[in-house]
């Protein structure tokens, strides 16, 4: 898990493992490109991420 995301360790403990490496994914890029702190770019991630898992069918 990346570094920048511990302090919402539980938060990402309750994904499904392919849902939560999607979602760290976005979380970077969020944080990168559109400068949003760590927890509002996990929330945002979270959701994305989730939304492409169940587009997938899983």
């Amino acid at each position: 898990m990346d570094w920048m995301f511990d302090d919402f360790k539980t938060e990402l403990d309750a994904l499904n493992p392919t849902v939560r490496e999607k979602a760290l994914e976005i979380a970077k890029e969020l944080v990168q490109e559109k400068d949003l702190s760590a927890k509002e770019a996990l929330k945002e991630a979270i959701i994305r991420a989730e939304e492409w898992f169940y587009d997938l069918g899983g």
